[in-house]
């Protein structure tokens, strides 16, 4: 692998080691007057003494001031210290957008260890294995999740002291759990002093990727990233100490891209909302002003697609910041028309969230809807924190031409690239080559430096913003008596972006396997979201070699009509000639 390659305009160079004396760095030394270790906790800090009685967050018809927040999170540090939780080790939270997940992302730094945000919408073996694999002790979870927590500390097999979320809408006290969340914060005493990091390299949290041929990467990130990336957020977005930020994407994505720590950098407030509804989006917009909004394009549709009793224009302008699969002119122009600003990103667990932004330009603002929709897809150009973008042969790390047709692999390089996965050195090394994190995304550089695109070598499938791995899909279908051959591609969906598509080869004597069967047996073996939603049955495009042609396999799952699915959960009415789930 190559270790230097020319770089695209516009990206940082890396300095070479000066060994030669000079004056400005002899005797001129880091010291604690003039270097600090830079963390995202000292902006709820700043937010508590600078702004003690601006509203930090909003959930339900509870009001937190900034002063209050600090207060609790600093219960929180000093409650898993008194429980024995020590510098460096692993806290998980799984809990939907509420003040504990909001507060772990301050609260369990402040006792030096790791915050660990679990998806909530995972089974409990993928917990289970994440439980081990971070050597996790202490785990705060919402009720909701009382069964998965339970089967996958069980599964897990070692002691995990749970700490239950009382939540109102979910507090049906059934026993689980070892404490409320509430007690134990007034077990904590605000006084203790927080543990601040040693060093900014320090870890901060850990985040699992969805595991889409083995077990799930946990992507460590540390103090310095989570601290640039939530201030480059600010920058791009338009964070202010106006911003009331709704929060429709999940926290436990990416940190919530940052926005936990960039939010409460500005002193902004925290609208939290538990369950994505398109009435409660509105309705919570027009009662507390919210500027700010992020999610998968689902979370667009939702709003489009409301009820007209629940759609209206909003009262002033919300930029609402979008990842996945890129949203079309209809969208844009439905949310444009709504009071909406549109901004689309990308970005992957291992670049803390947005690496790359589709920044508006001043010529856009002529265009057409539909030309705008054109350029505003493209995935952007780089990140303010990120140093160094590129569209590069993956092994040579040549860049390509800038002429929006010679693919290559998406490469990025800066402070907020993941340290890497944790236990997993040979990964780590594979996937940070060359001085450069490889995505493994394929996409094309247009003139004007813009990234845009065009497939994935990984055939991920980005669905409601999750990402589903086609080969998981693909064992999980092996596992059925009926199957013989699967493949699974994306197909695009109107709702959810991209679905999980499966293209199956029935085993002689087995052809009248009703398909609604495979679907519910992938839903019983993984997380439902990932079943396919569509099953087409029939022979398989190969190569001379025996490969499956899955470039084919996409287009036909593009292009399928109605009827000519054997399952479309999509349909309203299932084919006549089968019994059908619909």
């Amino acid at each position: 692998m190559a270790t230097k390659a020319p770089l695209p305009e516009g990206t940082r160079r890396v300095a070479e080691p000066d060994t030669a004396p000079n004056r400005f760095e002899t005797g001129l030394d880091r010291t604690p007057a003039n270097h600090e270790p830079l963390t995202p906790v000292d902006f709820l800090v700043r937010s508590a003494a600078t702004h003690p009685d601006r509203i930090a967050w909003i959930y339900g018809d509870r009001r937190v001031a900034y002063r209050e927040m600090h207060e609790r999170c600093r219960r929180l540090a000093s409650a898993l210290r008194k429980r024995g939780v020590a510098r460096g080790e692993s806290v998980a939270v799984m809990a939907q957008n509420g003040p504990a997940i909001l507060e772990a992302h301050f609260g369990v730094p402040m006792a030096g260890a790791v915050l660990n945000a679990l998806n909530f919408r995972l089974d409990a073996s993928s917990i289970a294995f994440m439980l081990g694999h971070a050597g996790t002790r202490v785990l705060i979870a919402d009720r909701e999740f009382a069964a998965t927590v339970e089967a996958a500390v069980a599964e897990h097999g070692e002691p995990v002291h749970t700490i239950a979320i009382d939540d109102p809408d979910t507090d049906n006290d059934t026993g689980f759990g070892d404490i409320a969340y509430e007690a134990f914060l007034a077990s904590g005493d605000p006084s203790d002093e927080p543990v601040p990091p040693a060093d900014e390299w320090n870890a901060i949290s850990l985040n699992y990727t969805s595991g889409t041929t083995g077990d799930p990467k946990g992507v460590v990130y540390h103090h310095r990233g989570a601290f640039l990336n939530a201030l480059g957020n600010g920058m791009s977005l338009g964070f202010s100490d106006d911003t009331a930020n709704l929060w429709t994407l999940p926290l436990f994505h990416c940190n919530g891209w940052c926005h936990a720590w960039g939010v409460t950098a500005f002193a902004g407030t925290h609208v939290l909302l538990r369950k994505v509804d398109a009435r409660d989006i509105f309705r919570l917009i027009e009662e507390h002003g919210v500027t700010h909004m992020a999610g998968a394009p689902i979370v667009l549709n939702m709003i489009l697609n409301a009820p007209d009793e629940h759609k209206r224009r909003v009262p002033r302008t919300v930029t609402v910041a979008t990842g996945g699969a890129a949203p079309p002119s209809a969208v844009i122009a439905g949310m444009e028309a709504l009071g909406f600003k549109v901004v689309h990103l990308y970005g992957l667990t291992e670049t803390y969230g947005p690496a790359l932004i589709s920044e508006y330009q001043d010529g856009w603002t002529g265009m057409s809807v539909d030309e705008r929709a054109h350029v505003m897809a493209r995935q952007g150009v780089r990140h303010p924190m990120v140093a160094g973008h590129a569209v590069a042969d993956p092994e040579t790390l040549e860049p390509a031409p800038a002429d929006g047709e010679t693919i290559g692999e998406i490469v990025l390089r800066g402070n907020t690239v993941m340290k890497g996965y944790l236990s997993n050195p040979g990964r780590t090394a594979e996937d940070l080559a060359g001085g450069w994190f490889h995505t493994g995304d394929l996409g094309v550089m247009h003139p004007d430096g813009y990234i845009e695109v065009k497939d994935r070598s990984k055939d991920i499938i980005i669905s409601g913003g999750e990402n589903i791995g086609s080969i998981e899909v693909e064992n999980a279908l092996f596992k059925h008596p009926a199957v013989m051959e699967a493949a699974v591609v994306a197909r695009r969906d109107e709702t959810w972006g991209e679905t999980p598509c499966a293209f199956v080869t029935l085993k002689p004597g087995r052809e009248d396997t009703d398909p609604a069967d495979l679907v519910a047996f992938c839903r019983d073996a993984m997380a439902r979201f990932k079943a396919p939603r569509t099953i087409v049955y029939g022979p398989l495009p190969k190569t001379a070699t025996g490969k499956i042609q899955k470039f084919a396999l996409r287009d036909r799952a593009n292009a399928l009509g109605p009827g000519e699915a054997d399952y479309d959960a999509n349909r309203t009415r299932p084919p006549p000639t089968r019994g059908h789930a619909p």
